[in-house]
């Protein structure tokens, strides 16, 4: 039976490898379980679970689940709790937090030499040499668990990296994918939230609604696989049904398909590198009937362009572009931005930034302060009528 910690468990990824491991009660045991400050679900995930070990996010939030929960878990809060369930005695950490909080937990597990589920793409994209260099360093395998970035790893399978010509991930568009510029002026953030394909948490529906979470990924995928940035595509694939391609020099493509639901890379993540069968509906090619793929507006859509702009000049770069896409994702669910105002905001805070090379997670975490701070003093109180 593999033991498992799970950072983030009350997000949506958390549920989902907790759907997975409900499925597989012989194959999985939950020891830790790391979230923020959502108690009530997550004592329903104590209860039905039972780790050992559970942290949120502060004291008060750790007092409200004693009350909810029964006598058993080691209760903790805060940075510290997020570390221990990080370094619990288990065979695979999930990471799943949402923003860069996650990076230090995902860290002190990879120096603990735990394997690393990653679902956590701020982990790669803020200090993505510093992890991949400690991960070589420890010897600790980084499984990735975003669905593009799973089905790469799935196509490269036996394969040689240097018979790579180019990666190509897929986008679905989001919400927005054919309004027209004028119109994206007014999107609210309610009609962002309303993703035509996936279940997912509400700041990486809105990275999809602007195209950032591709820019996010293009970056995390140079630091994963090891490849410049422009060995690295996008495609927009409105079904979701093929996750990423794999271009070899020959001119062979590999490509991983599914049906668009995360407790697929997560099962396969959990498992690796067997598979797991899953109570799912098989992917119906027939019924499908056609697959299409165009190329992203990056005038519409200008987060892409920044991602690529900020792997290019890479070392702190990436952080900012990150730190300060979360400031602005946030603004616009609070109503105080306008939905084409977030690639502006990302876009004035490179430009103050100068990039210098990455030394260690102090650092990062001082650059990532900087941006937040940078990016919302950029931001109005409230949007103007």
């Amino acid at each position: 039976m593999k033991r498992l910690s799970i950072l983030g468990s009350t997000g949506s990824i958390g549920r989902s490898t907790l759907a997975v491991v409900a499925e597989y009660p012989d194959k999985f045991a939950v020891v830790g379980l790391a979230a923020g400050k959502n108690v009530e679900l997550l004592a329903e995930q104590v209860a039905r679970f039972r780790p050992a070990l559970v942290s949120v996010q502060d004291e008060a939030a750790a007092a409200r689940l004693r009350e909810l929960v029964a006598p058993g878990p080691e209760i903790l809060a805060g940075r510290a709790g997020a570390l221990a369930v990080a370094t619990a005695s288990v065979e695979l950490v999930v990471s799943a937090m949402v923003g860069v909080v996650g990076l230090e937990p995902t860290l002190a597990a990879i120096r603990a030499g735990l394997p690393v589920a990653l679902a956590n793409k701020e982990t790669l994209v803020a200090a993505g040499p510093l992890v991949m260099n400690l991960a070589r360093e420890r010897g600790v395998p980084l499984i990735p668990v975003d669905s593009e970035h799973s089905a790469i790893f799935q196509a490269l399978q036996g394969q040689h990296r240097a018979d790579i010509r180019c990666l190509w991930l897929t986008a679905s568009g989001g919400p927005f994918r054919s309004w027209e510029a004028d119109r994206l002026e007014r999107a609210t953030a309610a009609q962002a939230l309303k993703h035509p394909n996936w279940s997912m948490g509400p700041k990486i529906t809105i990275d999809s609604a602007t195209l950032m979470n591709k820019a996010l990924e293009v970056i995390e995928a140079s630091v994963l696989f090891g490849l410049p940035v422009d060995q690295i595509g996008v495609y927009v694939h409105p079904q979701s049904i093929v996750h990423s391609l794999v271009e070899f020099v020959d001119g062979s493509v590999i490509a991983q398909l599914g049906v668009p639901d995360m407790r697929l890379p997560i099962a396969y993540a959990l498992n690796y590198p067997r598979r797991l069968p899953l109570n799912s509906p098989p992917l119906d090619l027939c019924r499908i009937a056609r697959l299409t793929f165009e190329t992203p507006d990056k005038t519409r859509f200008p987060g892409l362009a920044l991602g690529y702009a900020a792997a290019r000049t890479g070392g702190t770069m990436p952080a900012v572009l990150n730190a300060a896409n979360e400031v602005a994702v946030a603004a616009f669910l609070e109503g105080r931005l306008r939905f084409p105002e977030i690639p502006r905001v990302v876009a004035r805070t490179m430009e103050a930034h100068e990039a210098c090379g990455l030394t260690d997670l102090g650092q990062v975490l001082a650059v990532n302060r900087w941006a937040s701070d940078f990016a919302a003093g950029l931001i109005s109180p409230k949007v103007d009528d």
